[in-house]
Order: structure tokens, then sequence, then C-alpha cells
């Protein structure tokens, strides 16, 4: 996701254990950006999924990237978002495993 690192800077290397931890770390990533505000909310509820210890370390990395998500014009938010769905499909790809009809 070196996208999302240059993007939001050192708040994405913060941040992403928050999504990856998730079971479908893409639908979670594109929950918080799906919008045209990055979603805090989906944010926190996230947060409560994360052992107690790490939680209040990746609060101020999560608002820098809201703040950085929410400066970014329209067109850049889309396109972050074709970004994560490209990704997400060729992760889907890169797991699919060998099949006759392939």
């Amino acid at each position: 996701m070196t996208a999302l690192t240059t993007l939001f800077g050192s708040a994405w290397s913060q941040a992403a254990p928050l999504v990856q931890q998730a079971e479908e770390p893409h639908a979670e990533l594109l929950a918080l950006v799906w919008g045209p505000r990055f979603d805090l909310q989906h944010a926190q509820d996230l947060l409560g999924r994360v052992p107690a210890p790490a939680a209040p370390a990746l609060w101020p990395a999560l608002l820098q990237a809201a703040r950085a998500f929410d400066s970014l014009p329209g067109e850049r938010q889309q396109r972050l978002r074709r970004f994560i769905a490209q990704h997400h499909r060729r992760w889907e790809n890169s797991r699919h495993a060998p099949h006759p009809a392939d």
C-alpha cells in the first residue's frame, strides 16, 4: 500500500495495523474513505477491536490520516478509492488457487 503511505505519510504506517488485522482489510479501508469525509466513527469502531494498550496510540495517526483524506479534492479521493479496489482485486487473484478451468 505504498500509495497510501505516500498520501498519508507516517500516519498510514502507524494506522495500517488497524485494518490489517481485519478479516477483509480492503473492505475496512474502503469503509473509512467511502464517503466525502474520512469515517472517524468507523475508525473508532475498529479501534475497539485492537488490544487495549495499542489502541490509544493509533488515534493520533487516524486523525492525521483523516485530515489528509478530507483535504483531498473529490477527484483524488475517488482515485484513492479506485486504487484500493484495484489492489483488492490483485490481492484476491493472487490468492486464487489454480483451477482446471483457468
